[in-house]
């Protein structure tokens, strides 16, 4: 009898996952969109994943590939988008909001370091903490396998290259990645002039994550670093953002399920240099206008967290802390050939809070509670002008000291009516402190100035929600919303070019000069829906929408604005896509996003019309693992508006761009 062969040999792959608790739970309550790993898998950059989810809006419809970073804060619900952005941004437990503007520099996210997105609609509390005005965003990073984890190589139009990998060993988690692209032009058609110039960008990012098991006391330590130069869309304009970034993570989480404890630390500094020009009325040529050539920031943070379960209810105890410090040094007043005044203006702030939030999970009925309370401070404010041939001080205007105490929480209920059929409803309360960048950093865009505002107090936002979901051959979810933001941090218009204004100085023609004030309050309700399901085994299709009507009541400080519609909100956002697999090596894929009409400036002038984008992409697999890939990012080359100058100039986003290349994914 012939001997049998020997048994194939068994290969133990080793999954190590960052340090983390289990979640309590309760997030079923609220308006939560998991981000697919297919839909992370299609898009080059993160954020554009994130807006497939309703609700969530990028400013300016612009995405890192393009805008200022300055501008890549994100927001959820139309309610009033800002550059800063409205929203939280974690990256297993750390906060990735940058330490001086609270925008989150997206080049040093790239999606293949990340394994999930789970992005939470309604204000935050509990464990999110400050920032969470309008939601969270929630990444976790990809786990550490031994060998390649995930990578691509891509170029596409207008001599565009993207490459990154990931991977590493157990215990050891690495991401490089790196593109350029010599961009395009945001001003089209006659009225483009010499003076405008591509939207050029260059980045690169790297990340590297250590940890160990020492007898179920889970240790990493991960740091980071990036670098992005863009090219503002005009002759001279620029800018370049630098930072690092130190995460230490202790854990110690139960064997199953809930329970055990975090104590995490970090700290991140920034860099940016940032230079503007004004624009001449033909658009011909272009003027130095200022440099803001150094504006470093650090900030530094802890939380920590203890979490138990008894029978049904689950809880988690806490506290967090946040210190920034930072400055803008800028030189300005250009004449005769030179910059003639230099400025440097910041501060310091504070944030420390404590919370607790439980989690109930009996039978048909789940309900969660959370409460909050914070203590707030902004101190140390500097604002000096100094001639730059004498160094003679022309203006030395600090700023006052303010202290705020902000309790916030929230409540939810989710129950099953039938197997499969929700019905939930939440109230929530959050606020969100002025950043160092909204507090002291003017900042100019072509003829347009904007400046800072160091007596600005927290913004806040009460909420109610409902909303009714089902799971079956159909998913969805319908939510309808009531948000009150009191003390909206506004850019309001103050005055309009030719002329000399008192700290701003002069404001050419066709400029118009604004500051940042908290403009009374904004009324928000609206409606969100979205639905997902499958045709077979080769056919998947989703749809949602966001309908937002808001409304502000500008108060004594704005009384201007009282009964417009906040900059920068559309009323309606609906996106939808489809994934098709005709054979086994190649799928076919398209995502729509509509938006409808938007005002450009809080005096509701300039309109921005509405836009349709179409994306496609086709693959073809070449092993469970790699795949070629083809795809084109507006595909119809429509023009959408994402600017208007005050003398009536339109920008425009991203015309079509095709990208071919290779991706790997295990």
């Amino acid at each position: 009898m012939a001997e049998l062969p020997p048994p194939p040999t068994e290969v133990e792959i080793v999954v190590v996952h960052p340090p983390r608790l289990a979640p309590l739970g309760g997030e079923a309550v609220f308006s939560a969109v998991r981000i697919t790993p297919e839909t992370l898998r299609a898009e080059p950059r993160l954020d554009e994943a994130l807006k497939t989810a309703p609700g969530v809006s990028l400013f300016r419809r612009t995405g890192s590939g393009a805008a200022n970073p300055t501008t890549q804060g994100l927001s959820l619900r139309a309610i009033a988008p800002s550059g800063a952005g409205r929203a939280l941004v974690t990256l297993d437990g750390a906060p990735q909001n940058d330490p001086f503007g609270g925008w989150v520099i997206w080049s040093a996210l790239p999606s293949e370091g990340v394994e999930t997105a789970t992005v939470v609609r309604g204000a935050g509390a509990g464990p999110f903490g400050a920032g969470a005005l309008t939601g969270v965003v929630a990444l976790e990073e990809r786990a550490a396998v031994r060998g390649l984890a995930a990578a691509e190589v891509s170029a596409g139009s207008r001599d565009s290259y993207r490459g990154v990998v990931s991977g590493g060993l157990p215990g050891v988690f690495a991401t490089v990645s790196a593109s350029r692209s010599d961009g395009y032009h945001a001003v089209r058609g006659p009225r483009r002039g010499a003076a405008d110039a591509r939207l050029r960008l260059d980045d690169a990012s790297a990340a590297l994550r250590v940890q160990h098991d020492f007898d179920g006391l889970e240790a990493a330590v991960r740091v980071a670093a990036f670098q992005v130069n863009q090219q503002a869309g005009l002759v001279g304009a620029r800018s370049n953002a630098s930072g690092a970034s130190l995460t230490v993570t202790l854990a110690q989480p139960a064997d199953e399920g809930v329970g055990g404890w975090r104590l995490q630390g970090w700290a991140r500094a920034s860099e940016l240099e940032n230079s503007s020009v004004a624009v001449a009325a033909n658009r011909a040529t272009t003027t130095p206008a200022n440099d803001q050539y150094d504006t470093p920031a650090v900030g530094y943070g802890l939380n920590a967290a203890w979490q138990g379960r008894q029978g049904p209810l689950a809880w988690e105890v806490g506290a967090d802390m946040r210190l920034t410090d930072g400055k803008a040094k800028e030189l300005f007043r250009f004449m005769n050939g030179a910059f003639t005044r230099d400025r440097t203006a910041g501060g310091r702030t504070f944030v420390a809070g404590t919370y607790l939030e439980a989690a109930l999970d009996d039978g048909p009925l789940l309900a969660t509670a959370g409460i909050r309370v914070d203590r707030t401070r902004a101190y140390d404010a500097v604002r000096i002008e100094r001639d730059t041939a004498t160094g003679a001080v022309l203006l030395n205007q600090g700023g006052p000291d303010r202290s705020d105490t902000a309790p916030t929480g929230r409540l939810g209920l989710r129950y099953e009516l039938a197997e499969g059929l929700h019905v939930r409803g939440a109230a929530y309360a959050a606020f969100r402190a002025p950043t160092l960048n909204e507090l002291h950093r003017p900042f100019r865009v072509g003829n347009d100035i904007t400046e800072a505002n160091p007596t600005l107090k927290p913004e806040t936002l009460q909420g109610v929600e409902a909303g009714l979901s089902g799971e079956g051959a159909v998913r969805w979810a319908a939510t309808v919303f009531y948000n009150r933001l009191k003390d909206p941090i506004t850019n309001v218009t103050i005055g309009v070019g030719p002329g000399n204004f008192p700290t701003a100085g002069f404001v050419p023609a066709g400029g118009t000069l604004r500051q940042r004030r908290n403009a009374g309050e904004i009324e928000a309700w609206g409606l969100e829906g979205e639905a997902s399901g499958e045709m077979g085994r080769t056919f998947d299709w989703r749809v949602a929408a966001a309908y937002t009507d808001a409304e502000v009541d500008g108060g004594a400080s704005a009384r201007q604005l009282t009964g417009l519609r906040p900059a920068q909100t559309p009323k309606w956002t609906v996106t939808a896509g489809m994934a098709y697999r005709p054979m086994s090596a190649l799928s076919l894929s398209m995502d729509a996003r509509y938006e409808s009409a938007r005002w450009e400036d809080d005096l509701n002038t300039r309109r921005l019309g509405a836009g349709v984008q179409l994306d496609a992409r086709a693959g073809w697999r070449v092993s469970e693992t790699l795949e070629a890939f083809v795809s084109a990012e507006n595909l119809f080359d429509d023009n959408i508006e994402v600017g208007e100058t005050a003398d009536g100039v339109e920008s425009y986003s991203a015309p079509r761009t095709i990208r071919v290349g290779v991706s790997f994914r295990r």
